[in-house]
């Protein structure tokens, strides 16, 4: 009995592990870029071994005082794909040109990745980013995909 319950665990552990990685490989696949304006920060505080700590400009214009712990907002892309927020989607169907970003509340709003991992020594490359770059689904789930500069260009060794 020990067996097939240890079995049985491991196989759904499994399961749900790969469900999960093929959701996110078909955001990235499928998924539509959107830049996120970076938040303000002190890159000397944000630089913490091969990391980035990342805010976002777009949290800071939503009220979370009345947010449920988890929605989405509805956001638009002007021509170089930068999200602007228009409003907190509660279920309406969305005009053209109008896009959802899932959100979460903890401590904040969390719009996707809030930290950005890279290769040790190339703090300088990201020092300068100032565009989060998202893939997000229909439902708008997102994956982070990297960093852009002022330029608009994906910041690449």
């Amino acid at each position: 009995m020990r067996k097939i319950i240890f079995w049985g665990t491991t196989l759904l552990v499994f399961v749900s592990v790969n469900f999960l990685i093929v959701k996110k490989e078909e955001t990235l696949a499928n998924g539509r870029t959107m830049l996120l304006r970076l938040a303000p920060r002190d890159p000397r505080s944000l630089m913490q071994g091969d990391y980035m700590v990342l805010r976002y400009a777009l949290a800071r214009e939503v009220s979370i005082a009345q947010l449920a712990n988890k929605g989405c907002v509805v956001v638009s892309l002007d021509e170089n794909n930068v999200a602007k927020f228009i409003r907190v989607h509660k279920g309406e169907s969305l005009q053209a040109g109008e896009h959802l970003l899932f959100y979460r509340k903890r401590g904040g709003l969390r719009l996707g990745a809030e930290s950005f991992m890279f290769q040790e020594g190339n703090a300088g490359l990201y020092a300068n980013a100032r565009y989060g770059a998202l893939k997000v689904d229909e439902s708008g789930k997102s994956v982070l995909i990297g960093l852009h500069g002022d330029d608009f260009k994906f910041i690449q060794k």
